[in-house]
């Protein structure tokens, strides 16, 4: 990870600092803020590879700060890790509806935290696959990173991109949640099933508007599959 840009956004000292020695000593170039205006100062000035995000931050909560930074054309493809000591599944299921991308409960180690992140980082690596991919009006650019409907961009946050791809590269075919979490998340990702869920609702809704949420389809008591057919 040597040189990646990580943005470490807590507001208690003592974990800010921990983080940062434990990213640091793993060859990360490390950005700090104690809370969203700084951390949104710091983002005006570089742009990060990544964002760690505390829940509970003095002027806006880390849930507020993710969904502005997924509304902005600048980082809503940046990926974000939430901190938190709320460990529940209801939060973790909040955060990921909110944009994060990977949730991860205090305590925690540094080695842990950089395995997190050299997994969220990977996700984003080239596939392979066909660089370009079109299903009626819907178009895959890989090379470019952009993914239209009918000429129209769709704005989609990293995992839902990365979803999206592996799905329209691996047409109807079904895959059940653990399949989807080894070939999107990596197999030494530890998340739930259940995240697949979620992102799932989330690519839905960023496609709903141009009507190809359609293509996204639930297979009762199997998993998903990408398919212009219709049962």
């Amino acid at each position: 990870m040597t040189d990646t840009r990580i943005l470490v956004v807590e507001d208690e000292q003592p974990i800010r600092d921990l983080i940062a020695f434990g990213l640091r000593r793993a060859g990360c170039d490390v950005a700090l803020a104690e809370h969203s205006q700084a951390a949104l100062a710091s983002i005006g000035d570089r742009r990060p590879d990544l964002v760690l995000v505390d829940w509970m931050l003095p002027d806006m909560s880390g849930l507020d700060l993710v969904r502005a930074l997924r509304r902005d054309a600048n980082t809503r493809d940046v990926p974000i890790i939430m901190l938190t000591a709320r460990a529940e599944e209801a939060d973790k299921v909040a955060g990921l509806e909110t944009g994060a991308d990977d949730y991860l409960t205090k305590p925690f180690s540094a080695r842990e935290l950089v395995a997190r992140i050299q997994a969220v980082l990977r996700r984003r690596a080239p596939t392979g696959e066909a660089e370009r991919v079109a299903v009626e009006g819907l178009t895959l650019d890989q090379a470019g990173h952009r993914v239209a409907a009918d000429g129209k961009t769709v704005s989609l946050g990293p995992t839902e991109y990365r979803l999206l791809a592996f799905l329209m590269t691996h047409p109807d075919r079904v895959y059940s949640r653990g399949q989807l979490l080894d070939r999107v998340w990596g197999g030494n990702v530890y998340v739930e099933e259940r995240t697949v869920d979620v992102h799932i609702r989330r690519l839905r809704k960023s496609l709903e508007p141009s009507g190809y949420d359609r293509f996204v389809q639930t297979v009762r008591g199997a998993g998903y599959r990408f398919s212009a057919q219709q049962d």
